[in-house]
């Protein structure tokens, strides 16, 4: 059967925030797979905040995309043809599939899902990459113990939103910041989380000042900008920051570095970088405990599910950089 296969593709590298003109709309005939290979008919993509840094050129935590190259994104399918004896047609699938409606593939980095255990969505949440990126963060790098106060930007994000309830389930005190109202009662509300700041009407210091009277333990950061600098001057002795995004910086021409950071030195304080693919060896472990804490209804995802097709990706990214998500934003290619 011939399929046509719609694709978004990178035409240009963006200077601060992407335009549309920086996309290109392609069509083509999908692939038919080879010996050892099989096709996969995406249905959800996941919508990240390292897309942004994924369209500049440089050095990296990972290659950039090229222009005129399919935009890499995280996805889950469905596999539509097979020529590989470890996948079967039927079979849902999670893998980077790219901005596009069929993804030829030969098994490689590709995990099989069940939708009858969790929604397909929540695969890119909760029990994906950003489960496992709160996950690894928090606990590896974190190293949150009983009782300490655990302080989280973007709460009510993807990760930020996974991290907190892991800081509670480990038995911590956890403080969210999120812009806006309806995220903030969410964190609380929805997420279980002790307090929550909104950074757009408080004035973040003062308000950690009356919510972690202590100082803070840990800070997990998806932000940076002013919020980072506000934490570092709350920091307790000993404290571990956590530098999982920058989401606050990565549209602008002129990035903020933190201003604040001989409170590192004062307090005796560290600041580590996270990148998920570091822990590749142990997905298996984090995702099994994910799970089981959503089994057991200690961990919630909330999924975020746009609409669209392919065709509408560049607008639902910049969704994210508008601060318009509540939880995993997911964009729906088919059903």
């Amino acid at each position: 059967m011939s399929r046509i296969n719609h694709q978004v593709r990178l035409a240009a590298r963006p200077v601060g925030e992407p335009r549309p003109t920086d996309w290109e709309h392609v069509e083509e005939p999908a692939v038919e797979p080879g010996d050892g290979e099989f096709l996969v008919q995406v249905l959800c993509l996941s919508i990240d905040p390292a897309m942004r840094g994924w369209m500049n050129a440089g050095r990296s935590y990972i290659r950039p995309v090229e222009i005129g190259e399919v935009m890499r994104a995280g996805a889950v399918g469905r596999v539509i043809a097979s020529r590989h004896s470890g996948f079967a047609v039927g079979d849902h699938v999670s893998g980077s599939f790219g901005v596009q409606e069929y993804c030829v593939s030969d098994g490689r980095d590709v995990t099989k899902v069940d939708p009858e255990a969790a929604p397909l969505p929540t695969y890119l949440g909760a029990l994906g990459m950003s489960g496992l990126t709160a996950y690894f963060g928090l606990i590896d790098i974190g190293r949150p113990e009983p009782g300490q106060t655990v302080v989280v930007s973007g709460a009510a994000g993807a990760v930020g939103s996974v991290v907190g309830q892991i800081a509670k389930i480990l038995g911590c005190r956890v403080i969210g910041i999120a812009g806006g109202e309806s995220k903030c009662r969410l964190v609380v509300d929805e997420f279980g989380f002790d307090a929550a700041i909104d950074y757009q009407k408080e004035d973040v210091r003062k308000a950690l000042r009356e919510h972690a009277p202590g100082g803070v333990d840990v800070y997990f950061d998806n932000v940076g900008g002013d919020v980072l600098d506000a934490v570092l001057l709350r920091l307790a002795r000993g404290a571990r920051i956590v530098v999982c995004g920058a989401i606050s910086q990565y549209n602008s021409t002129t990035p903020q570095g933190p201003g604040n950071y001989l409170s590192l030195l004062v307090n005796r304080a560290s600041m580590t970088g996270m990148v998920v693919f570091d822990y590749a060896d142990r997905y298996a472990e984090g995702i099994a405990q994910l799970a089981a804490w959503r089994a057991e209804g200690r961990l919630k995802s909330l999924e975020d599910v746009v609409s669209g097709g392919v065709a509408a990706f560049p607008e639902t990214l910049m969704r994210l950089f508008r601060g318009e998500n509540h939880g995993k934003l997911v964009l729906k290619i088919a059903d």
